[in-house]
């Protein structure tokens, strides 16, 4: 039987390892079951919110903090290169892969080149900012979108500036440190062989936690998984 932990953690792994996730077929033969059977244990992990799929397709797109299509976030490190979807999902990469990195991308995915070093788990570039203009409650409403919009700064002159230009509402604006000590509890069990989907009332903890507190990280009550 195939479970969203087994599915997303031979997902993880093999994305870490080679730079991209399998395809059904690699997954047909690894689980030694039929294509019915993987595809709807890809389109409920899906619906767990353990990946994003491509439209009408049983294709991976994202598995977070990954993505498999460029972005503006390249990461790279001695063990591999990927893509991250957004700010917060890069510095969640570095968390998981536990070595040096540098993460290249550049000032509101339009301004000047910027690079981001993290070495032996310290961020040097402390004086940087990432925005999150989209509120939590409404992440997964179009989660491409989202991550799309967390993107790094320099100071809030700049997101001033790029929010009115782009008709896009100001939202949080975080320091890059201490959305890196987040990160690294965020997405410190996602490697995990059992790992499980942060529930809504863990989300809601974990955001206190870090001092998370402006309305864009508030959620609203739920049973449910964020």
């Amino acid at each position: 039987m195939i479970t969203n932990g087994s599915l997303h953690h031979i997902l993880i792994s093999e994305i870490i390892e080679n730079g991209c996730v399998p395809d059904v077929d690699w997954l047909i033969d690894h689980f030694k079951s039929s294509r019915e059977e993987v595809e709807k244990a890809l389109f409920a992990l899906q619906e767990y919110h353990g990946v994003v799929l491509h439209p009408n397709t049983s294709k991976i797109w994202v598995i977070h903090p990954f993505s498999t299509a460029p972005t503006n976030f390249y990461v790279k490190s001695s063990k591999g290169e990927w893509w991250g979807n957004c700010g917060w999902c890069s510095l969640g990469i570095a968390a998981l892969i536990k070595t040096d990195v540098t993460i290249t991308t550049s000032i509101g995915a339009e301004g000047s080149p910027q690079v981001i070093h993290i070495k032996d788990g310290r961020i040097l570039e402390k004086n940087l900012f990432i925005h999150f203009p989209i509120p939590m409650k409404n992440a997964w409403d179009n989660v491409i979108y989202t991550c799309s919009n967390m993107l790094v700064f320099e100071n809030e002159d700049q997101i001033d500036e790029w929010t009115e230009r782009h008709n896009i509402p100001k939202g949080d604006i975080q320091p890059i440190q201490k959305i890196w000590e987040f990160s690294q509890e965020w997405y410190g069990n996602h490697l995990a062989e059992d790992w499980k989907k942060w529930t809504v009332k863990e989300a809601k903890e974990m955001f206190a936690k870090f001092g998370l507190a402006h309305e864009v990280w508030q959620l609203e009550e739920s049973k449910g998984r964020f």
